[in-house]
């Protein structure tokens, strides 16, 4: 696979963030090295089998009586189009905490290829966790990324997301000396596999290294795990991971 021939810039706006939760707005954006086509956009707005909570539209604005006319996304004419698009074997798609997008795109039954995780490359660009927040919105404005987009929208993010994008790739050719098609090739695996967390960024421990917490308060850890492992909230895997090696289990 040419990994750089075709990278799809996406996100969601959902119900919510746990299981149960479905599909509101998708939006794209299309950058293929074989036709050029930097500007092949998307947005779509549909009809959720559940009822839109209140605490989804302080989020991102959209309402129920915005999508009662709209049909479902698993009925839509855009279903079929963005499963072919998104499951091409030569498509990367690419989304900012990209477990919680590829979980809802699932449940349409849309399962890409190959995927890259924003989030996940800043955290394994900065070790040392120097930056401390890793949401787009923060990176966002801790980068000064030159982009105008509303927050929360799933377009304006989708700007965001490229040009975050653009700025992981450069440093990581910076730092690892690769080419660009070796980098997507790399963000490709480190958005695969999960990292390892050093600091706590919640919680009465907040601030502290997970290892110090081990020693003065394993029972909380265990506890932390547990609650990670029965949550419904569509969790980043790195947490579970973390918590796992550092107790042993």
């Amino acid at each position: 696979m040419n990994t750089a021939s075709k990278l799809i810039f996406f996100d969601t706006e959902t119900t919510g963030n746990e299981q149960k939760d479905f599909l509101v707005q998708i939006a794209y954006k299309i950058y293929s090295s074989l036709d050029k086509k930097e500007d092949a956009v998307f947005v779509g707005l549909y009809k959720p089998e559940i009822k839109i909570p209140p605490e989804a539209s302080a989020i991102h604005h959209i309402t129920n009586k915005m999508v009662e006319n709209k049909k479902p996304f698993s009925k839509s004419e855009d279903q079929p189009k963005i499963k072919k698009l998104f499951e091409d074997k030569d498509s990367v798609v690419v989304a900012h905490n990209a477990p919680f997008d590829l979980t809802i795109i699932k449940k349409e039954n849309i399962n890409p290829n190959n995927f890259i995780c924003t989030l996940k490359l800043a955290r394994y660009l900065d070790p040392e966790e120097k930056i401390g927040r890793y949401n787009l919105q923060y990176l966002r404005y801790l980068l000064d990324l030159d982009v105008e987009a509303q927050a929360h929208d799933a377009f304006g993010d989708v700007l965001i997301l490229e040009k975050l994008f653009e700025r992981l790739k450069k440093k990581l050719i910076e730092q690892e000396k690769i080419n660009e098609d070796k980098a997507i090739e790399r963000m490709i695996e480190i958005s695969s596999k999960p990292l390892l967390i050093r600091t706590l960024n919640f919680g009465k421990y907040k601030g502290k290294k997970v290892e110090e917490v081990l020693q003065i308060d394993r029972g909380w850890l265990e506890w932390l795990l547990r609650e990670k492992e029965k949550s419904d909230v569509i969790e980043h895997e790195d947490w579970i991971y973390t918590l796992k090696h550092h107790l042993q289990k």
